[in-house]
């Protein structure tokens, strides 16, 4: 299937939404992509798996960078796309194919942007991490993604969301000593024992650390918790996972000893972590583009491929037609209005 580059942005939208893209199966629209960037003489576009990065090479001062996965997740009975009213329903509409449809119509549209420009869409976002094609591109070729600042395009109902938080999760071992549960008094209840560590998080003050001008909101909660060995034994073993959710006032360094510290006495043990990303809007390009776009700023409480961004040092921030709280749902929609405002404003930006 061909994508006309021509038509109006939710037209082209819901073209993008009906090339079936579900995580691993993003060839057809990869393909698609392809085909209607590269007759453009303005772009160099390279392809890397199924991922494309298209840009421009006009020399200017400063380069950015938008964004966006080409998949979505699984099918849930929503494609075709159907327009009712002012909106546009389908798999992907708001997470995140109206982002990637607005990125498209630029990269058509501005032949000379005000700023050199690097359009990336890629493949694997909705699945586990290693299959991510903008951390591929991050670990063996960063060359592509060098600039000044980037605009991912996730689902944020038209408000500019910056940075992003870190998240790590780490095991907190609670040891005891087994015994036979008709002589509990000669062994150790490590469960029991696990009440310290639950102590300690209902005590959890969150932090709200100002970054950048944005206010963040830390957390710090338990998400699973096992241990037992049989029905007549005291359980030598309990193990609390905790995740926390940190600001990027911190690196991910500086989360993992600060739970550690948490937890002076038991065995922790990091499970695993993303750093977070400052939304660097002290930098020129960043205050131009909340500038020329007038949309609210606000902190992004939650973990997006911008955190990629900060490995490279190049800050981001989220902005997208989308509304988050719709993705990855049956009914998932996007406000047609809120599409064309996304371009208006981007057209503004980089015009």
């Amino acid at each position: 299937m061909r994508l006309d580059l021509g038509l109006d942005v939710a037209a082209l939208t819901a073209a993008i939404v009906d090339i079936e893209s579900v995580s691993g199966n993003e060839r057809a629209l990869a393909d698609a992509v392809e085909e209607a960037l590269a007759p453009l003489p303005h772009l160099r576009v390279v392809r890397d798996g199924d991922t494309l990065v298209a840009r421009t090479e006009l020399g200017r001062d400063q380069r950015v960078i938008l964004a966006g996965h080409l998949d979505t997740v699984p099918l849930n009975g929503n494609l075709p796309s159907r327009v009712e009213g002012d909106r546009l329903y389908g798999c992907g509409t708001t997470d995140m194919k109206s982002g990637v449809a607005v990125a498209l119509k630029l990269a058509a549209a501005l032949s000379a942007p005000s700023r050199d420009v690097t359009y990336v869409f890629y493949e694997c976002e909705e699945v586990e991490a290693d299959r991510n094609g903008l951390k591929r591109l991050v670990e063996t070729r960063p060359g592509l993604l060098e600039g000044d600042f980037a605009v991912l395009m996730e689902p944020t109902g038209g408000l500019i969301e910056g940075g992003c938080q870190g998240t790590l999760r780490a095991e907190i071992t609670v040891e005891g000593r087994r015994a036979h549960s008709a002589r509990a008094w000669m062994g150790s209840n490590a469960i029991h024992s696990a009440g310290v560590v639950l102590d300690v998080l209902r005590a959890y003050e969150p932090a709200r650390p100002v970054v950048d001008g944005l206010e963040y909101h830390e957390g710090l909660n338990a998400v699973f918790i096992r241990g037992g060995v049989a029905g007549n034994v005291i359980p030598d073993e309990c193990v609390v996972t905790v995740n926390y959710r940190f600001a990027p006032d911190k690196s991910l360094a500086e989360a993992e000893a600060y739970v550690r510290d948490l937890f002076p006495g038991h065995r922790v043990t990091i499970v695993d972590g993303a750093p977070a990303a400052r939304p660097g809007l002290d930098h020129p390009a960043a205050a131009s583009f909340v500038a020329a776009s007038g949309a609210a700023v606000r902190a992004k409480l939650g973990w997006t491929d911008v955190s990629r961004f900060s490995d490279l040092s190049v800050p981001a921030v989220n902005y997208g037609p989308g509304e988050p709280t719709l993705a990855h749902t049956k009914e998932e929609h996007v406000e047609i209005p809120l599409i064309a405002d996304c371009e208006r404003r981007m057209l503004a930006w980089l015009g």
